[in-house]
């Protein structure tokens, strides 16, 4: 489990397809100090397992599946991704719960600069726009945000300076797509109506 509060940024230094998997390379900093093999990490929100950890540098290997449902295939050498650890049962839960299981993509329609905030408008595929409501929460590119408007095309959130540049969303541009994690309880609510 994670909370959607980003612990730093990641640099892509390979992602390589292996024999059995995909190999993912990432320079790191902080939060190489206290990993293991085989801990959890949420990479740009989708979790992954540890198969190596020294210092300033993790690896991952990533299932087919995990290249073709996320945006983590488009990132590319020098590309920056959000990391955070899995929680323990001592840390504060700022954020909401977030499992690190992508539902899918979104592209952005809109990322701009507006008054003192940014604006940014996600448009995710019509399969999981139904799990979007307006003030509830919303993981993108494995950041636990709140959503702002919701209509039948798409979501827009807010985001504060700070988000902006503790995370990768300040590199992003319009039509970049980033990775989605609808709420949990309301996967749990449908399942629970059949």
């Amino acid at each position: 489990m994670f909370t959607g509060i980003v612990e730093e940024i990641g640099k892509v230094l390979a992602l390589d397809k292996a024999e059995h998997s995909w190999r993912l390379a990432l320079k790191a900093g902080r939060i190489t100090e206290d990993l293991q093999l085989g801990d959890s990490v949420a990479v740009n929100g989708c979790c992954l397992t540890v198969v190596v950890a020294e210092a300033g540098r993790l690896e991952f290997d990533l299932l087919e599946e995990s290249v073709r449902l996320t945006s983590i295939g488009e990132v590319g050498p020098g590309g920056v991704v959000n990391l955070e650890r899995a929680l323990l049962p001592t840390t504060r839960m700022g954020g909401h719960f977030v499992t690190g299981h992508v539902d899918g993509t979104g592209v952005i329609e809109t990322i701009e600069p507006r008054g003192k905030d940014f604006f940014m408008r996600i448009q995710p595929a019509k399969k999981n726009l139904k799990y979007v409501v307006h003030k509830g929460c919303i993981t993108v590119d494995g950041i636990s945000l709140t959503v702002a408007e919701v209509d039948d095309a798409g979501f827009a959130i807010w985001l504060i300076p700070h988000t902006m540049e503790i995370t990768n969303l300040h590199r992003k541009k319009v039509g970049d797509r980033v990775n989605l994690e609808c709420d949990l309880i309301a996967k749990y609510v449908e399942k629970l109506k059949v």
